[in-house]
């Protein structure tokens, strides 16, 4: 029978509630349709309104979210940061003064007045009829706006043809720090590919960073960059980047994915955008949305490597591990193929437990990064992963050039002395490292708790028990600091505090630890149930 008309319309309260199903689920792009849905039966309610305008930019639906934009603007319960997107829709129809309005409102809400002096140079830049610097130039009485001022009027010298005062405005900003820094040369190299200065732009890719080497590849293919920052979309977009992440770093992530959505609206092709809204997905355990960030970044950018490993990481915490694998062996036999990249399929294999083959890809590695040059951390995996394989007679050779390179690093003491210390070799040796380890890194718990296990296995069990129960409280729920406690407890004769000490162990212990401290608990502490 067919269903009435009546039956087969809308219910919102129906699609409100499946909204708020999808939203507490993490499903943001339902629960925007949802809310939008609703939000088509009941357009002047601002609640719904709101909810809607923040799930359908966190979903990259611009539609929906101008359509709830609106109905809160309607309402006089806009947000200050959803004038930003009546700002884009300006800029895209080319609509100046309109864009000039939403400025003038910007300001007036008083929210990111700082950035209205960046939004009126960009908007003069692309209707041509002002000077973009003198307007840039006036607002630098204001420290935030005078802050971002100082990396806009790079951009608009670049954008506005003067190269050579451009390019030396943008070697000027190496304080941002290394990301940004990086960030700003490869949209001046862009631009200057753009302008066929393709010898300038290569001057200003010196490092040997993946993004820096992709990028000169495609400059010696006489091809383009992306991100290139040209039109006034560009600039604001670039604003709106920096703007995210600064956001982002106060804890605030709902607004910070806001402004970073904003960007990708407005510049699809600067991957910087994509990859920080992908950050803040993530951070919020939206993890589907956030390997969907990830698609806008193409294969010929500048960071399309570094995409790559994000997409690795997040679709092994998304429980695809095998996917996760088979995308990092893409990248590591890949003609371009880095140290970094076998690093990357080391880890993976690692965290599958296949430990022979991690050890075989993080050999790799050591290999690409030139073997005795290669940094200390990628020996220290690469010994790591042949002890976890069991192969101690390869692994400790590693282990000790880890240490041979960097002999003031903790972590890389500490291994190697507490392989040493559980095989119960060399303990001289063994207590030597763990001892500068210690002194190096004194509030770490499992340093803490090697050097009261070397005191321990030597039998200097009052000397032990202080620095064991000192690493238990720094780490209360590790069961192996636990389980060394119990032992030492129980060689002095606390049977009691043995007991409790086992206890806490098994808590949070697993597969051989677990049954070993299950078996201290039934008979106590023998040769066989010691801890190794």
């Amino acid at each position: 029978m067919a269903l009435s008309g009546a039956a087969q319309a809308s219910n919102p309260l129906a699609d409100y509630a499946r909204a708020r199903v999808a939203d507490a689920s993490g499903q943001i792009g339902l629960a925007a349709r949802g809310y939008a849905s609703a939000l088509s039966d009941a357009p002047f309610d601002e609640t719904l309104a709101a909810r809607a305008y923040r799930r359908a930019v966190a979903a990259g639906d611009r539609g929906l979210a101008l359509r709830a934009a609106q109905s809160l603007r309607s309402a006089s319960a806009l947000p200050p940061d959803g004038e930003f997107l009546f700002l884009i829709e300006a800029l895209e129809d080319g609509d100046w003064a309109e864009a000039r309005r939403v400025v003038d409102r910007i300001e007036e809400q008083g929210l990111f007045a700082s950035l209205a002096t960046v939004m009126r140079a960009w908007i003069a830049y692309g209707a041509g009829d002002a000077d973009p610097l003198e307007i840039l130039a006036s607002g630098e009485q204001d420290a935030i706006a005078a802050n971002y001022a100082r990396e806009h009027r790079a951009l608009l010298l670049l954008a506005m043809r003067h190269y050579d005062e451009g390019v030396a405005e943008t070697l000027a900003l190496s304080e941002l720090g290394p990301p940004r820094f990086l960030r700003l040369r490869l949209a001046a190299a862009a631009r200057l590919v753009q302008a066929r200065k393709r010898e300038e732009a290569l001057a200003l890719l010196p490092g040997d960073s993946r993004a820096e080497s992709a990028a000169r590849d495609n400059i010696e293919r006489r091809r383009s960059i992306p991100g290139a920052v040209d039109s006034a979309s560009d600039g604001i977009a670039e604003m709106f980047v920096r703007l995210a992440t600064e956001i982002n770093r106060q804890n605030a992530s709902s607004l910070a994915l806001t402004i970073s959505r904003f960007a990708t609206f407005l510049a699809p092709d600067n991957s910087v955008g994509w990859f920080v809204t992908s950050g803040i997905l993530n951070q919020a355990q939206q993890e589907d949305a956030a390997l969907a960030a990830l698609d806008g970044v193409g294969s010929r950018d500048p960071f399309y490597a570094d995409v790559q490993d994000m997409r690795v990481q997040l679709l092994a915490e998304t429980d695809e591990p095998e996917a996760a694998l088979e995308l990092a062996r893409g990248r590591a036999e890949s003609r371009d193929a880095t140290a970094a990249d076998w690093q990357r399929y080391g880890e993976r294999y690692a965290a599958l437990e296949q430990y022979d083959e991690a050890a075989e890809s993080y050999g790799r590695a050591v290999t690409l990064a030139g073997d005795d040059e290669a940094p200390w951390s990628a020996w220290l995996l690469y010994g790591g992963a042949l002890l976890d394989a069991g192969r101690w007679g390869e692994s400790r050779p590693a282990l000790e050039q880890a240490v041979a390179l960097a002999p003031d690093q903790a972590v890389a003491l500490n291994y190697l002395g507490y392989a040493l210390l559980e095989r119960r070799e060399d303990l001289d040796y063994a207590e030597e490292l763990i001892r500068r380890a210690s002194e190096l890194s004194p509030d770490s718990p499992s340093i803490t708790d090697s050097l009261g296990w070397v005191y321990y296995v030597r039998g200097d069990f009052d000397r032990a028990i202080p620095i064991l129960e000192r690493a238990s409280v720094g780490e209360p729920a590790e069961p192996t600091i636990n389980e060394h406690l119990g032992d030492a407890y129980w060689s002095a004769g606390r049977r009691r505090d043995a007991r409790f000490a086992w206890q806490a162990a098994l808590v949070s212990a697993e597969d051989e630890a677990a049954e070993r401290i299950r078996r201290k608990l039934d008979i106590g502490l023998t040769a066989e149930t010691a801890s190794p």
